[in-house]
């Protein structure tokens, strides 16, 4: 029998300025992501949406998503084969594209991580890594968009 995991948390919204939703201008898209011991995410909309620029949006949200899945991945499955990561970055980047009716749906999501490692003699497995993180990866699993990974893993020499 698989086990499951439950993820559960609070969106609030708080940009009610008056007069709720009594018309598309007259309300805030501002809310609140929050978990019982966790720091509040402040959210919005995109800012091409009637967002705020200073607080996340859910398709920014969803695009770390990915990344942070990919990256933990990544970071575990190198620990297991005994290579040193000391460093990851990763500019991650995705599409959205509007439908005419008003909605839309994002066409791909590209991952561009940049590892460091200790360990040169292990760089071609670093490199292959990244794929099997990609497969393992709950979020890219979940998705309907293609998820794209470009990694750089370079290697550094250590100061022990």
């Amino acid at each position: 029998m698989p086990r499951t995991h439950s993820y559960e948390l609070t969106v609030t919204w708080t940009g009610n300025t008056g007069t709720g939703t009594s018309g598309y201008q007259a309300f805030e898209r501002s809310h609140e992501v929050s978990v019982e011991g966790k720091p509040t995410i402040a959210g919005s909309a995109d800012p091409a949406f009637r967002g705020a620029r200073d607080r996340w949006n859910p398709e920014e949200l969803l695009v770390a998503s990915l990344s942070e899945c990919h990256m933990l991945w990544y970071l575990v499955l190198c620990a297991k084969e005994g290579i040193v990561v000391t460093r990851y970055v990763d500019h991650a980047s995705g599409t959205l594209v509007e439908t005419p009716d008003g909605g839309g749906h994002f066409d791909e999501v590209s991952l561009h991580p940049h590892v460091t490692i200790t360990t040169p003699e292990k760089l071609d497995r670093a490199i292959a890594l990244h794929e099997r993180a990609h497969d393992l990866c709950y979020v890219a699993n979940s998705v309907n968009f293609t998820v794209r990974t470009d990694p750089t893993v370079v290697t550094a020499v250590t100061d022990n």
